[in-house]
């Protein structure tokens, strides 16, 4: 794996940081990493968490969608 150096943090951003992770019970590399393979995630693997969150949805009924639709004109 690589390594990555970024320089000339300012250290209100730092402690930003710290702060999350900490929260989250990450060290600041972790969360760091995190947030790094969330932002630049490849296409197929945003779609499988898309999916995932759309099956966690109760399912819509028809009624429902014509009363949204019924709402939602003059």
């Amino acid at each position: 794996m690589a390594t990555i150096t970024i320089r000339n943090i300012p250290d209100d951003l730092v402690e930003r940081i710290k702060s999350v992770a900490n929260s989250k019970g990450r060290s600041m590399e972790q969360e760091l990493r995190e947030l790094l393979k969330t932002r630049y995630a490849s296409r197929s693997h945003i779609l499988v968490r898309a999916r995932q969150r759309w099956e966690k949805l109760p399912p819509v009924t028809s009624e429902e969608i014509d009363g949204w639709k019924e709402e939602g004109r003059p």
